[in-house]
């Protein structure tokens, strides 16, 4: 893992010991073939078995060399996160756990080998067999014994999934000092992370990252856990998060003090500690921050604190400022102080640095000197002036498009004809959209279209009575009345003939539901009358055939878009063979 900004979240769960052989051995019995009969020859019954202890050994090894490629290295990683995990998990343990697991997959492939070659000479199907079992017995038991060390693996992928990403490259500010003086306050104030703050001590048990922009940069700011001045054996885990992160990161150190004291440590045992922990902090920008200026000032303080102070700054060792989280004053002010001294230290190491010579050489910057006394001054072409400004008093500038529209008349002179053509366009369009309006407002409305011929007579209740009065209309009346009856009983008739004819069908068909399709059948024969069929023998004909035509569709009619489509109820390659009871795999 040789990037700079390091993901441990991407590292795969470790599975137990027990698990681990379920998977590897579920996994060589799906991906392999299951099924060897003594019939066979005796090269096919070896190649069978050493088939099933290649697939096993190789899928032993993937998954192991998965897991020690997904740890990180220690000796390559970088070394404040090598130092980190040796204080969080005891860089010993971890190398030896590793180490057991690279063992045995060493000891799987070795039994892997030493198996497939003893399988080239089996002389029967049950020696094969057991010299197969043999190996998988021998790895299942290599695995096993990992038991510890994968649970050990396990529980350390958790912890380092939880570790904030730390980019060890970038500009960072570093915010260190004793429990409970305001750290975690200030990073909430510049940065969007949302550190737990509360009033008492060892609150930040581990580190935060969080991410701020100034001058268009990306900056990351790091809240350590709070350090006591003690012996570095005496440190904690806690403490010794913070020790790492000051030993290894090139970054902005922001040491805070308590001036009030309400963190529950003397301003000297502040300093004690600003003093015994200086030499990790080498040549970095450093500020001595004094938070909670709201409770107390500088000035408040005895002359002998405040020369205790003052005299930090004098020696060179750290920059003073001061600020209140909880009236917001000086957070930004400071801030600004802190970025600007680690840009002005980034570029004065890259300065003293070794790749600046080479850099160096590849630039040459060229002054020219005065040759002579004659003055010289800059010269901008007329042209160049126009394209910028143009003085519209100036007689000798170019002509522009608003000189020749003046040229013309000016774009106040229209001519009376173009006014009253545009006036009687604009009318013209006035009067289609109230058209088209009406138009639309008359096809919504819902009322019966009624036709060019009704419309033609109009009928009145005056009209209905002089032609009722009229005797030769009434027997027309009369007449057309009898032969609607007439007709009607007709069509009865010609129905009861045809649903009989029906009822015959059905009977032959053997449908159960006659009533519900006698139903539909007097629908159906009078449309067919109606579309002129002779005699109820010819509907009858008809009805059969149209019977025999929908008997596949109502048949596919059953079926609904979501059921199972099975074109073929017995495959060839499920139902053709020798198998006993039971057994419907085949591969």
């Amino acid at each position: 893992m040789s990037q700079t900004l390091y993901n441990f979240k991407r590292i795969h769960p470790v599975p137990t010991s027990s698990d681990f052989v379920d998977i590897v051995l579920s996994r060589t019995q799906r991906k392999t073939p299951t099924v060897v009969h003594p019939g066979y020859s005796i090269g096919r019954i070896r190649q069978f078995y050493m088939r099933k202890v290649k697939y096993t050994q190789e899928t032993f090894e993937e998954k192991l060399g998965l897991i020690i490629s997904d740890f990180p290295q220690l000796d390559s990683v970088h070394p404040f996160y090598a130092d980190l995990m040796n204080v969080l998990y005891d860089k010993d343990h971890y190398k030896l756990a590793l180490g057991q697991i690279n063992t045995a997959k060493n000891l799987i492939t070795n039994v892997g080998k030493d198996y497939v070659r003893l399988l080239k000479f089996g002389d029967s199907l049950y020696r094969c067999k057991q010299l197969k079992k043999a190996a998988m017995g021998r790895m299942a038991t290599i695995m096993k014994r990992q038991k510890d060390s994968l649970g050990y693996l396990e529980q350390v992928r958790m912890h380092l999934s939880r570790l904030p990403s730390i980019d060890t490259n970038t500009r960072t500010l570093l915010i260190c000092g004793y429990p409970n003086v305001g750290k975690s306050s200030f990073m909430n104030k510049v940065t969007r992370a949302d550190v737990e703050v509360q009033p008492y001590a060892f609150t930040t048990k581990s580190l935060f990252v969080g991410h701020m922009d100034y001058k268009y940069l990306r900056w990351q700011v790091l809240d350590t856990p709070g350090i006591l001045d003690h012996e570095l054996e005496e440190r904690n885990t806690i403490e010794m998060q913070s020790i790492t992160a000051l030993a290894h990161l090139r970054a902005a150190v922001l040491f805070f003090i308590d001036l009030s004291e309400q963190c529950g440590y003397s301003i000297e045992t502040q300093l004690s500690l600003f003093n015994s922990i200086k030499p990790l902090f080498g040549n970095r920008p450093t500020l001595l921050i004094m938070s909670k200026s709201d409770a107390k000032q500088l000035e408040d303080l005895p002359e002998e604190t405040q020369n205790m102070i003052k005299e930090i700054e004098n020696s060179g060792a750290a920059k003073l400022s001061r600020l209140s989280s909880y009236l917001d004053t000086g957070v930004m002010e400071t801030r600004n102080m802190a970025c600007e001294l680690l840009l002005q230290y980034r570029v004065d190491t890259k300065l003293k640095g070794s790749k600046i010579k080479e850099n160096l050489n590849k630039i040459n910057l060229s002054m020219p000197k005065k040759r002579d006394s004659v003055q010289r001054p800059s010269f901008i072409p007329e042209a160049v002036i126009g394209k910028q400004r143009y003085d519209m008093n100036d007689p000798n500038r170019r002509i522009l498009e608003r000189d020749i529209e003046a040229m013309s008349g000016g774009a106040g002179e229209i001519d009376e004809d173009e006014e009253r053509i545009i006036k009687l366009a604009k009318s013209i369009r006035t009067k289609k959209q109230i058209l088209a309006q009406q138009s639309r407002l008359k096809n919504n409305v819902n009322r019966p279209k009624v036709t060019n011929k009704i419309r033609a007579t109009k009928l009145t209740a005056q009209n209905f009575a002089d032609k009722l009065a009229n005797k030769d209309n009434l027997d027309t009346i009369n007449n057309t009345a009898s032969n609607l009856l007439s007709t009607s009983a007709k069509r009865k008739r010609s129905l009861s003939v045809a649903n009989k004819g029906l009822g015959d069908e059905l009977a032959r068909m053997g449908t159960n539901s006659g009533a519900q399709f006698e139903q539909r059948a007097v629908s159906v024969s009078r449309s067919r009358v109606d579309a002129g069929l002779k005699n109820s023998s010819m509907l009858d004909t008809v009805m059969k055939k149209h019977a025999k035509v929908q008997r596949k569709s109502n048949l596919l009619a059953k079926r609904g878009e979501s059921d199972r489509q099975i074109l073929t109820k017995m495959p060839k390659h499920l139902f053709s063979g020798k198998r006993g009871n039971g057994s419907n795999d085949y591969r």
